[in-house]
């Protein structure tokens, strides 16, 4: 499968892409005869009825259909799972080291280790949030999530991903967004990688609107890349995985599924560098809601309220004069997932990790630990503070976020982690 260094730009544009002169048909989607001798199939992301402006479909123009492969049976790989129980969640604050690399040869698929989530396939409602470490590519086998759409968050090494619409690659401090449905293949040009995926189960992921923002500011659509067309034309014996209502299948095939030599419209994979992320905020005071943060968000049925919101804290300048810079003590509606892609917290002082990850559920109180509430209290608020160097991330729902048994007994769960707010010393000087 050759390798397309060039992009697309434009969250959700339409776009037309071929890997082979004259593969598009004009003036139709699908003519009696394809050219090439292709076949053409639509992929929808959408109810056929959505509006326009909220449609998602693409035409693809490929050497087989998808329907061509062997029959499904059950796969295994227990620790990739949409099971998030029915029984009693703590409230108690929960946060992780990274996930140790893996000895054995370890792909992708085998390297996916559920932590938490809420909702599912069933309800099409939720998130499902998982880490991964893995060490080698994926060979002879393809995946296929029917569960959800897949947001891909890389903190360590680089992930290419090989969809059946073309090569997205990714680095730390990137992500992407595999659409449900959609095939792909993850190689691994460092030979490691670690990091993050969100599952969405609910309405897919778009860009905010921004409101008394204007027309510009945090995430351009202009900064979103899609892939060109590129096709493998390969036959053997190999394995089609798919997740389907919660569980994993597999099938048998005899050739690539990575075959569509064209398409057509605005349902496929994109990347987006998130140090492109143009921060808003406060120039005089108060810290402001993480709302100003948002860099994509699947809306739910109630206005206002989202079933998933993503969220960063990249590099920025805080200027407030007169305030407590980090976040406040806070206790939110939402439940939060975060993860650190790369550098320092600002609003932590340690044990948060590149890698690793915290879950702070709804109405449980948190935020700065001891030593930064003490540090951001006596500092001198007349100059700015430059926080550079960090990137952090958020995953943050209206429902709450189960952890999993595995999670919850993982040993690199920072089992001590709630004893980072006891040092909070009494400091009232009233009657």
């Amino acid at each position: 499968m050759s390798h397309a260094n060039t992009y697309m730009t434009g969250f959700g544009n339409e776009f037309a892409t071929e890997a082979l002169a004259g593969t598009l048909p004009v003036g139709r989607n699908s003519p009696q005869r394809v050219a090439h001798g292709l076949y053409a199939e639509q992929l929808t992301g959408t109810a056929f009825t959505a509006p326009r402006a909220a449609n998602r479909r693409s035409w693809l123009y490929r050497i087989r259909p998808a329907a061509v492969h062997g029959r499904f049976e059950p796969f295994s790989q227990p620790a990739f799972h949409s099971d998030f129980g029915t029984g009693p969640v703590t409230p108690e604050k929960l946060r992780w080291s990274p996930l140790p690399l893996p000895q054995a040869p370890t792909d992708f698929i085998e390297g996916l280790y559920t932590m938490a989530g809420n909702g599912g396939p069933v309800a099409g409602t939720g998130v499902g949030i998982h880490l991964y470490a893995a060490n080698r590519d994926m060979q002879g086998r393809w995946f296929c999530n029917a569960d959800a759409e897949m947001l891909f968050v890389p903190q360590l090494g680089r992930l290419r991903l090989e969809t059946e619409l073309g090569i997205v690659e990714i680095e730390p401090q990137e992500i992407a967004l595999v659409p449900r449905g959609v095939r792909f293949r993850v190689a691994l040009p460092d030979g490691q990688a670690r990091g993050y995926v969100c599952e969405n189960f609910g309405a897919l992921l778009r860009l905010p609107d921004l409101g008394p923002i204007g027309s510009n500011g945090l995430a351009n659509p202009r900064d979103f890349l899609y892939p060109v067309a590129a096709y493998e034309d390969v036959e053997g014996e190999f394995e089609l995985l798919t997740k389907f209502q919660g569980h994993l299948w597999r099938a048998p095939i005899s050739h690539s599924p990575l075959d569509v030599v064209g398409w057509h419209g605005n349902y496929a994979p994109c990347k987006y560098d998130l140090r492109r992320f143009n921060v808003i905020g406060s120039i005089s005071f108060d810290h402001p809601d993480p709302s100003i943060f948002l860099v994509l968000y699947s809306p739910s049925d109630t206005p206002g309220t989202s079933n998933l919101d993503f969220a960063i804290f990249p590099p920025r300048i805080l200027a407030m004069q007169d305030t407590f810079r980090p976040a406040w003590f806070h206790r939110n509606i939402a439940s939060e997932f975060m993860g650190l892609v790369h550098g320092v917290y600002d609003a932590k002082a340690e044990g948060f990790a590149p890698g690793g990850c915290s879950l702070h559920n709804c109405m449980t109180g948190h935020g700065p630990d001891a030593a930064t509430f003490e540090k951001a209290s006596r500092a001198d608020t007349s100059r700015p503070d430059y926080v550079t160097d960090t990137m952090a991330i958020m995953f943050e729902t209206r429902a709450v976020i189960r952890p999993v048994a595995q999670a919850l007994q993982a040993p690199h769960r920072q089992t001590d982690y709630p004893d980072v707010w006891m040092g909070l010393a009494r400091h009232f000087s009233g009657g």
